[in-house]
This record gives C-alpha cells, sequence and structure tokens, in this order.
C-alpha cells in the first residue's frame, strides 16, 4: 500500500460580485480544496500505478465534505472539476491517479451528477498555479458553467509531493451570453444534454 502522508491542506473561495453589465441577482460563489501530499512513486519508475487509485478514495471523500463546507452545503452546487500537479521527481501520470478518487467523490456526495468531471494535470514546482476546469455536473453541454479557478500553493508542491485539487461552483458565470444548452434544459440522462 502506497504511502500519501497528507502535509496540508487549502481552502480558497471566491465570490463574484460583478462582471461590468447590470449587478447581477446574487453573487457566484467558487470554492476549491487543495491537499498536498507525498508521492511515493517520485524518482522511481513503477509499471503498476493503477490499484493506488483506491488508497486515495478517502481523501477526495474527506476534501469533498471540506469544499462543501466551505461553499455553504450541497444545495445549489452545479459546477465541478478537479486538478493535480507533480513536484519534482514525479511524472504527469503520476497526476493521473486522482481521475477516480477526485471524481468518484464529488458525485457520491453530490449525489446525482452525471456529467464527467473535467480535469487538468500537470508538473511543476512550489508556487506553481494550476487552473481547475469547470463544467455543469449533469451536461457536459452547458456552455454557461465553462470555466476554470486557478489555485496555488507557494511552498507546494516540494519535490517528492503531488497537489490534488477539487473545486466547485454554484451558478453560472456572471452575464453568461454564448447560447447552447441552457442549465434549466438539462436531461440528465447521459452526462452530455
Amino acid at each position: 500500500m502506497p504511502d500519501f502522508t497528507l502535509r496540508k491542506t487549502m481552502t480558497f473561495v471566491e465570490d463574484i460580485h460583478h462582471e461590468n453589465g447590470p449587478t447581477p441577482a446574487k453573487p457566484r460563489r467558487r470554492a476549491a480544496v487543495v491537499a498536498i501530499v507525498q508521492n511515493p512513486f517520485a524518482g522511481v519508475y513503477a509499471d503498476e500505478l493503477q490499484s493506488a487509485m483506491d488508497d486515495l478514495k478517502p481523501l477526495g471523500l474527506t476534501m469533498t465534505d471540506m469544499l462543501i463546507d466551505t461553499i455553504g452545503g450541497s444545495a445549489g452546487i452545479d459546477g465541478y472539476g478537479k486538478a493535480a500537479m507533480a513536484g519534482e521527481g514525479g511524472e504527469l501520470e503520476h497526476t493521473a491517479l486522482w481521475h477516480v478518487p477526485g471524481g468518484y467523490a464529488m458525485r457520491e456526495r453530490l449525489g446525482e451528477a452525471k456529467a464527467i468531471v473535467p480535469s487538468a494535470m500537470k508538473v511543476g514546482g512550489p508556487g506553481t498555479r494550476v487552473d481547475v476546469p469547470l463544467g455543469h455536473i449533469n451536461a457536459a453541454y452547458v456552455r454557461s458553467h465553462f470555466d476554470a479557478m486557478e489555485v496555488g500553493i507557494p511552498d507546494a508542491p516540494r519535490a517528492g509531493e503531488l497537489l490534488f485539487a477539487l473545486a466547485m461552483s454554484r451558478g453560472p458565470r456572471i452575464h453568461h451570453r454564448m447560447g447552447g444548452l441552457a442549465s434549466a434544459d438539462v436531461k440528465g440522462e447521459d452526462g452530455l444534454r
């Protein structure tokens, strides 16, 4: 069993009150939780990585619970995304360990989420920032929810560490006007429309 020792977490909250044009009826909230863990695969090549995703599922659930608390409860959450970054000695494939644990945790806690959880992965050192892509939780074609939230920690990821991030949002972009499938018209059958 690989050791993904947790060094620290950090939360981010953003309330968007205005974006030119008329003031919206209510602000849009985006929030993210980031965890920094030891990378047990740093500096070595491992043929088999996939089973280690199971070891990260408890972290995904913990981070999801923190995120839901940070954003103010699950009611109205309609956007989500995930990202991962490997520090020195890590490889891009190590960040892919976050696909199942991050997505699984948010879907489990949000219940009826149907759409694929958008994801970004990269390799970088301390202070490197990553954009966590956001998309609608039930339909990938809802353009009003295409977005990203930038996160980063000044002292992470260090050599031999991984940064894992989850993000959620409540509401569409302020003054979205690019057409496409409206949230109100989502069927939620296949995660696309």
